[in-house]
């Protein structure tokens, strides 16, 4: 590992972490090659602006209208913005004695943000840019892969914006970020193939970048032009959605120790998921129209588009590749042949269907090994292990040294291990091995000494950017979730298999109790029925207790706390009711299960809530347990929406459930009154109780009016 410059360490240096709590959307100054005015909201009239105002409109800009700075036409599209509930737009071309002029505005809180961005005398004609738009959809179109597809978005972006650097700059799963795709003119340094620290862009950089969609630093060596007069600092002027908004000092020394000049910023955002960035560079100054930045703007949703039907169909082949190889294991299961070397015979076909370098079977104490494989006491050790832990679905992980240290002296060959257990009683083990990949991770500088001091509590980045090598040993090839999926459909049809075996085995010695078998069959199926029957009756008691405590309280808060109670009950009894209905009890449909239980709440809730209730719902499937608790914090959401945004009056609500790679997002959005408790109280407490049970956050954003609730969380707990 080499790294070209060593930063010195201080102990009182604060950690670059300190970054994901910067206030960058508070900045108070702008970059100067633009101006910004910040209007009274309903007198139109400007109290503070920044930049250079007094020689590109007039000296007596303070306490101006609007309409006597930029014109009535301009001022009347701006007041038209004021009175609507848009969170921003482009509202034309000033053409001033200084020069053309860009203006687009945003409300903030109490005022209007107007920014003035120099424009060219003569832009490129709409037709010429959306021929360019039109051209690049078509190059896109004609790739074949996702990598091919990034490489020419890296061309086209380039020829669209001029700059000599366009980086594609994918997120990778713990934030970090890796450039998959690169245009260098001649002469720019390459960071192809390069790892950058999730510390590089923190949290909420991140968050700015689903919101605003392009950022560009015409000039990073630019002095900050400050608001003027200046602002109170108690409640600072929020500027997330302004383009000017100035950048942190630490990003700006960050792109001077890259040798950049100016820069621009363009988010790929799929699902409403930032996927990643094309990332431009120029090693001097360079200014980009507003019009390049709207086309560059629609470029990165069509790229977006096209990742995701990229992303789509690779799934989907290797869905139908590990479906092929499915049939073709269970049809060599034959029932004339033993199961023993039917099993056998199938090995090498496991192998093959997860591309590991070696498989296992071990069954009723036989062990039959494929390929390389740790000893045969080894797997033995780990088949009794999956066993005695009584893991059911299937246990992965590309990483067993780390998390296992007898596996270390056979890392070499299991760093990567796939299991599934069809039977405990037998025992019956499936076992997949992947050699350990060492492998070289380029990183654009040294990860480990992105903080350099110079001073206490100065924080910079780091100073060089040269490749600096890390090896990374003890992991293998990870297992994707449609290999996870194969695993687990193998794991049913073997167990179907064994049932059937051993019951045609049952069938042929013991056709005489055939009888007394269907006998106990239709005592289990009444045995079931009635525990389902005294389970839905105890419930339905407990709620109707509740509504009669409900009904004779005075007390309209113990009534509210009774009736969402209630809610609570019916949502637990819902997930009795499926289960009870369907094959599988592990599982549930978790986008049935909250239709169902949103068409329980709207009942309960009155008829005047018919059609307020809106779904769009993600076909994903999640364990019963988890299931529970998610419709709970359903419940408990729009439980919220009635009693705070509407006080308890109806009105729409909307509820989306999306899957974003082994995550999934629930959505419940309202257009009340906003976030107005501030109070922790039970509901709160049990809401983030049973958000930390699912190991998730829970967000609450502006929905423009009203309140959006995300719950995000892993589709299974992580270990």
């Amino acid at each position: 590992m080499t790294d070209t410059v060593i930063p010195t360490f201080d102990p009182s240096a604060p950690d670059l972490t300190d970054c994901d709590r910067e206030p960058i959307h508070i900045p108070g100054t702008i970059q100067p090659h633009g101006l910004l005015l910040v209007v009274e909201r309903n007198s139109l009239s400007v109290v503070y602006g920044a930049g250079d105002i007094e020689t590109r409109l007039t000296p007596d800009w303070q306490g101006a209208s609007l309409g006597a700075l930029l014109g009535d036409d301009l001022a009347g599209r701006i007041a038209r913005l004021a009175d609507s509930t848009a969170t921003g737009a482009y509202i034309g071309q000033a053409g001033l004695p200084s020069g053309h002029y860009d203006v687009s505005a945003h409300p903030s809180a109490d005022f209007i943000l107007v920014e003035l961005e120099p424009s060219p005398d003569a832009p490129a004609p709409a037709a010429t840019v959306l021929g360019a738009l039109e051209s690049a959809g078509r190059a896109f179109e004609r790739t074949s892969s996702l990598k091919g597809l990034c490489e020419r978005a890296a061309e086209e972006f380039a020829k669209l914006t001029g700059y000599d650097r366009v980086m594609i700059y994918r997120f990778l799963d713990d934030d970090a970020g890796m450039v998959i795709a690169e245009y260098a003119a001649e002469g720019m340094a390459g960071f192809l193939n390069h790892h950058f620290p999730s510390t590089d862009i923190p949290k909420q950089a991140r968050a700015l970048y689903v919101r605003n969609l392009v950022r560009v630093i015409p000039d990073v060596g630019y002095t900050p032009a400050p608001l003027r007069p200046a602002w109170a600092e108690a409640n600072p002027l929020d500027m997330s959605d302004c383009g000017l908004r100035s950048v942190s000092p630490i990003h700006v020394q960050y792109l001077k120790n890259m040798g950049v000049g100016a820069s621009a910023s363009i988010s790929i955002v799929k699902d409403g998921v930032l996927w990643g960035l094309v990332a431009c560079h120029h090693p001097i100054p360079r200014e980009i129209p507003y019009d390049m930045r709207a086309a560059s703007r629609a470029l990165a949703g069509g790229l977006a588009r096209q990742i995701k039907g990229k992303e789509e169909a690779d799934r989907y082949r290797e869905r139908i590749r590990l479906r092929g190889i499915e049939d073709e294991v269970l049809h060599g299961l034959s029932p004339t042949v033993p199961l023993d070397e039917a099993l056998a015979d199938a090995v090498p076909h496991l192998r093959r269907m997860l591309a590991a370098d070696g498989a296992a079977i071990y069954r009723g104490g036989t062990l039959t090994l494929e390929g390389e494989c740790p000893p045969e006491s080894a797997v033995r050790e780990m088949a009794g292990w999956l066993v005695d832990s009584a893991v059911v679905e299937p246990f992965h992980s590309d990483r067993w040294a780390e998390q296992d240290p007898r596996v270390l002296p056979w890392k070499a060959v299991s760093s990567g291990v796939m299991a599934a257990t069809v039977s405990a009683d037998e025992p019956f083990v499936l076992l997949w091995f992947r050699a350990e990949q060492v492998q070289v991770v380029n990183w654009a500088g040294n990860p480990h000494k992105a903080v350099s001091g110079e001073g206490v509590g100065t924080l910079t980045p780091r100073a060089s950017f040269e490749a600096w090598s890390e090896t990374v040993a003890g992991r293998a090839r990870p297992w994707t979730p449609a290999e996870v999926d194969a695993v687990a459909r193998l794991r049913g049809a073997l167990l179907e298999i064994r049932h059937n075996r051993r019951l045609r085995d049952l069938n042929g010695r013991l056709s005489e109790t055939l009888a007394d078998r269907e006998a106990l069959l239709a005592q289990k199926d009444f045995l079931i029925r009635e525990v389902n029957h005294r389970v839905q009756n105890s419930l339905q008691l407990v709620s109707s207790f509740l509504g009669l405590q409900r009904r004779a309280s005075s007390d309209e808060d113990v009534q509210a706390s009774l009736e969402e109670a209630q809610r609570r009950i019916s949502a637990v009894a819902l997930v009795h009711r499926r289960l009870y209905r369907a094959d599988q009890v592990e599982t549930v449909d978790l986008a049935r299960y909250l239709e169902e239980l949103v068409g329980d709440m709207q009942s309960s809730m009155g008829g005047e809530w018919e059609g307020q209730l809106s779904l769009s719902l993600a076909p994903i499937t999640v364990a019963t347990d988890r299931a529970v608790t998610i419709g709970l914090v359903l419940t408990e959401l729009v439980i919220n929406a009635n009693k705070y945004a509407y006080g308890g009056q109806a009105g729409p609500i909307e509820i989306a459930l999306e899957q974003h790679r082994d995550r999934f997002r629930l959505i419940v959005a309202d257009r009340g009154k906003g976030k107005t408790k501030t109070a922790q109280g039970f509901g709160s407490r049990m809401m983030a109780a049973m958000v930390a049970q699912l190991q998730g956050e829970l967000e609450h954003t502006d929905n423009h009016p009203g309140l959006r609730n995300i719950l995000i969380a892993p589709l299974k707990p992580r270990v």
